[in-house]
């Protein structure tokens, strides 16, 4: 998951970096002819592109995930943010000012830049008519913010999955309570959760690092906390730099461990901020990248590979013997059953889109919270504090929740249509400004 706070606004190496880099920005050639005179436009945009941003970020909490540009354009905002209205003029604005760039005969990393920018305003435009109290239909809000409009499938579509998860969990009582009493029987002890996490963390970063270079000296800090939506996140601080967060505050089962050291590390969004970070900012001065709104297509390719580093990094026979040779004992636990736990948790995958169908009916008022977490209950099998939980998350995030299983499987169906060599791709994809609407085609 990715971040849900103001940014800070970064100092010490990171603030003279950007400095720098803002400085040879404007006095390195950009090339020569039409490509010139494009990313010349382009870059002065660029900034007012960043400007508005992190003016949104002053209006909405939460709304700039992250920030590692020149220090004094957030002071700036942040002293003199303009209105909800003149932000939204200043959007209209800056999209006129990018169609106005005429890319043709330019090199084909600035048609994709403009187009990438073009896509970004537009996100800011919507969520700024949100912000003034719009509330788009679930799928339009999701189209609009990122890029992509998800399938809303009836709840009852999802019984044929329910019936094998049936067959596989024999017992007493409903489905879901059998669900609890089996998810429980892999929980990591909370005293022990630390050092699974240390170590997944760690192993997903070894096999990450085999396959992607990455930036000199990243480094991430590892912390626990409580009182949140999200179960983990990455809150990316610049200069290949990341706080990740585990909640401890629900039990945390093992296959977690590998899940969120992948997603929110290697190779998922630890790697991402930092190879865009390497990519753009600090080799080409493109400052768009050193600006992350959290509502916008970057959060669709930034959840989808994150989830789909993780079958990257860890192919099913991998593992099943990382778990149970590492995992498995360092959290004291019996890999017994293992198997059947596996198909509990591929069964739980296939399960995951139904969330949308609660969300749009919750979200849009067809109904209430206890409804929502009824059919969280009922359909995806979640415990009753962690169904509170998820629409604590609906709350906060609306279709935010899309990101995540449609952005693996789009991720995933786009690097495979590449080529066999699915390292390689993710690690062109990360480093780049792909679109949602480019990994269809």
């Amino acid at each position: 998951m990715r971040t849900m706070f103001k940014a800070r606004i970064r100092t010490g190496a990171a603030a003279v970096l950007s400095t720098v880099l803002l400085a040879a920005c404007a006095t390195a050639p950009v090339g020569t002819g039409r490509s010139a005179m494009v990313e010349g436009d382009l870059n002065a945009l660029a900034e007012d592109y960043v400007r508005l941003i992190l003016e949104i970020g002053e209006r909405e909490e939460g709304y700039v995930d992250a920030y590692y540009g020149p220090p004094e354009w957030a002071a700036a905002a942040e002293a003199n943010p303009r209105s909800v209205d003149q932000l939204t003029q200043a959007a209209a604005t800056l999209t006129r000012d990018l169609e106005a760039v005429d890319p043709v005969g330019a090199d084909p990393a600035l048609i994709q830049r403009r187009k990438y920018l073009l896509a970004h305003v537009s996100a800011a435009a919507l969520r700024l008519r949100m912000i003034a109290g719009d509330k788009p239909a679930f799928a339009d809000e999701a189209f609009g913010l990122f890029g992509i409009r998800p399938e809303i499938r009836p709840l009852e579509s999802y019984q044929p999955v329910l019936a094998e998860m049936d067959a596989l969990l024999l017992g007493e009582g409903s489905l879901a309570e059998r669900a609890a009493t089996f998810r429980a029987r892999y929980v990591i002890p909370p005293e022990r959760v630390e050092a699974v996490m240390q170590a997944a963390i760690a192993e997903c970063k070894r096999r990450t690092e085999a396959h992607i270079g990455l930036p000199a000296g990243e480094s991430f800090d590892l912390g626990f906390v409580t009182d949140k939506p999200w179960s983990g996140y990455n809150y990316y601080l610049g200069n290949s730099k990341s706080r990740i967060e585990i909640n401890v505050e629900l039990p945390i089962g093992i296959d977690r461990a590998v899940d969120l050291g992948c997603h929110e590390g290697y190779p998922g969004h630890h790697v991402y901020n930092a190879l865009l970070e390497r990519t753009f900012v600090t080799e080409r001065g493109w400052m768009e990248m050193s600006v992350y709104p959290l509502f916008s297509p970057m959060s669709f390719v930034a959840e989808g590979s994150a989830n789909y580093g993780i079958d990257l990094a860890f192919p099913p026979a991998e593992l099943d013997r990382f778990e149970t040779e590492v995992l498995y004992p360092l959290a004291g636990l019996d890999p017994a059953g293992r198997d059947d736990y596996a198909r509990f948790i591929a069964l739980s995958r296939r399960l995951a889109s139904a969330e949308y169908a609660v969300a749009d009916a919750y979200l849009a008022g067809r109904i209430d919270r206890a409804t929502a977490e009824r059919q969280l209950r009922e359909t995806m099998l979640m415990a009753p504090e962690r169904a509170e939980q998820r629409v604590d998350f609906i709350d906060t995030y609306r279709s935010y929740v899309i990101n995540y299983g449609l952005g693996r499987d789009t991720v995933q169906a786009w690097v495979e249509r590449q080529g066999p060599d699915h390292w390689e791709t993710t690690e062109r994809l990360l480093g780049s400004q792909i679109l949602p609407v480019d990994l269809l085609d």
